[in-house]
């Protein structure tokens, strides 16, 4: 049984940081590309963050764009998101998300992913 556990949100003030974590089971973890979704109330999920398998490769969204770093630790079969310079805006449930890896490709399209965590609340008050 695959299993994506996201832990590291919370409160925090405009301005702050948090990191995120995505430890994985059930996989081999460096064989999977994995990213960082997220949700605000009332909107879509929306696209954040990508890695590819390796690490070698990544993306962002434009809005998170030289504030936030995806990376990963394959021997601890874990993933993060490290979030800097956050705004209110940037209020949502926070989601990774894991599929087979395709040598250098990284996915940035939620339907691409085949297994997701439960999320975790990132609040960011102003």
């Amino acid at each position: 049984q695959v299993l994506l556990e996201e832990s590291g949100g919370g409160l925090v003030q405009a301005g702050g940081s948090l990191r995120l974590s995505c430890t994985a089971s059930g996989l081999l973890f460096s064989m999977y590309a994995m990213g960082w979704f997220r949700q605000a109330p009332g909107k879509e999920r929306e696209f954040v963050a990508a890695i590819n398998w390796s690490g070698g490769s990544t993306t962002y969204a434009d809005s998170v764009k030289g504030r936030f770093t995806i990376s990963r630790d394959n021997a601890k079969n874990t993933g993060y998101l490290q979030m800097n310079s956050l705004k209110p805006e940037d209020t949502a449930v926070y989601y990774c998300a894991a599929r087979f890896g395709q040598i250098g490709r990284v996915f940035n399209t939620a339907i691409s992913y085949t297994y997701w965590g439960q999320g975790t609340q990132v609040t960011v008050s102003s």
